[in-house]
């Protein structure tokens, strides 16, 4: 699927910072400050909807607006898009629960029950079925001006694998078929995300983020997700789990969030007027260096390492430009005769880098920020041919440019 400029920016989750307990007011506090910091998309997930409270999904069908949160929807989204942010709302429009109004309409439609609790799952074999999940999600679009959705629980339609009333997987590619036709004909530069534990390539025609799986506070497992998606999506926009952290967390572990999710499109979760101004700082740092990196992260040569480590040293590069994200206690190479500036983000539990300086040594200059973005004492002015041990702080940054050397 077509990636637009919106796609390939960091976004602001409602989801690990709000549950369902979400209203308007709330959500645009977050937006003005996520913008701030350097977001560009919003996604309101769950608990938007009528009878969105409570744990289950008993309340889906409707996918109507709950009034007492938003009483004016589709101002609130224009609100937030004043801020410059795209808005993206969620949806799981395969679910059918008891609870809602067109329960007795569609409830033929959906005989088994979901693997999440409370709902059926519309069998997406049946025309009117996709027919209906087309109507709907064009609706949201068209009606709260909506800039796209947050498609979930896709994989539920699976309940019907095994049933020998026909193909699954061929049902599913018809109505996402039809789905995003339907959608780009009503919003050129729709933003589709996709939450799906999906392991191949075949959902990247129908959706242009592509999020790595749930994986709440646990920045390795968002590194390995976020990589092992990209490698199979090459040209897509891969996004990272909501980024989470507790507002007692030290600097450094905000930073170790965001360096987990570096060579990813970042979407973070917190409620970002509830922790210290240090963090907020952390992340306005790291976002800016992801913008001004962005076509490296993305678009380079990217070698992610060892997968059977969990790819403690991951290298993105291009023309002269080199950036190493180090994960582990490992000796980074510096390639002086490859590359004339190297970026090194130290995602270890070391305050320190160990680099080994290859194709022979020479003079550089560089400056070396804390995880908050402050400025430390910089790195030495020459770097001999050799290993040799850095002073970056963890969850820090050392940008090296070579002066006079061999290149």
């Amino acid at each position: 699927m077509p990636v637009p400029e919106a796609a390939r920016t960091p976004v602001y989750s409602t989801w690990y910072a709000f549950n369902q307990d979400v209203s308007a007011a709330a959500v645009e506090t977050q937006a003005e400050l996520a913008a701030g910091l350097g977001c560009g998309a919003l996604i309101l997930d769950d608990g938007w909807q009528e009878l969105g409270h409570g744990r289950g999904y008993a309340g889906c069908g409707d996918w109507r607006p709950d009034r007492a949160k938003f009483p004016d929807f589709a101002g609130h989204v224009a609100r937030v898009r004043a801020h410059g942010l795209s808005y993206l709302a969620w949806v799981a429009p395969l679910l059918l629960g008891p609870g809602a109004a067109g329960h007795g309409r569609w409830a033929h439609c959906a005989p088994a029950p979901a693997t999440v609790p409370g709902a059926h799952v519309l069998d997406p074999r049946r025309p009117e079925v996709r027919a209906h999940v087309v109507r709907l999600c064009v609706r949201l679009v068209r009606e709260y001006g909506l800039d796209g959705l947050k498609l979930d629980f896709l994989d539920q339609a699976m309940v019907y694998a095994d049933d020998g009333a026909g193909d699954v997987g061929r049902a599913m590619v018809a109505l996402l078929t039809d789905l995003r036709q339907a959608l780009e004909a009503v919003r050129p530069g729709l933003l589709l995300e996709l939450r799906q534990p999906y392991t191949g390539p075949g959902m990247a025609p129908f959706g242009n983020m592509l999020r790595s799986f749930d994986c709440p506070a646990d920045a390795t497992a968002n590194r390995v997700r976020t990589l092992d998606t990209a490698l199979l999506a090459v040209g897509g926009a891969v996004h990272s789990d909501m980024l989470l952290w507790s507002p007692d967390a030290p600097v450094a572990a905000v930073a170790r969030q965001l360096i987990g999710a570096l060579h990813a499109v970042p979407q973070i979760s917190v409620r970002l007027d509830r922790v210290p101004a240090a963090h907020r700082e952390a992340v306005g740092f790291w976002l800016r260096q992801w913008r001004l990196h962005r076509e490296l992260l993305l678009d380079g040569e990217v070698e992610p390492g060892r997968p059977d480590e969990l790819y403690p040293l991951v290298r993105a590069s291009a023309g002269d430009r080199c950036l190493i994200s180090v994960h582990g206690d490992r000796v980074v190479p510096l390639d002086f005769s490859a590359h004339r500036r190297f970026h090194l983000v130290n995602g270890s539990d070391r305050d320190r880098v160990m680099v080994e300086v290859r194709g022979g040594g020479g003079r550089v200059e560089g400056v070396v920020h804390g995880p908050d973005g402050r400025i430390m004492d910089g790195p030495p002015s020459f770097l001999a041919e050799g290993a040799r041990s850095l002073a970056v702080p963890r969850g820090g940054l050392a940008s090296l440019t070579i002066t006079e050397g061999p290149r």
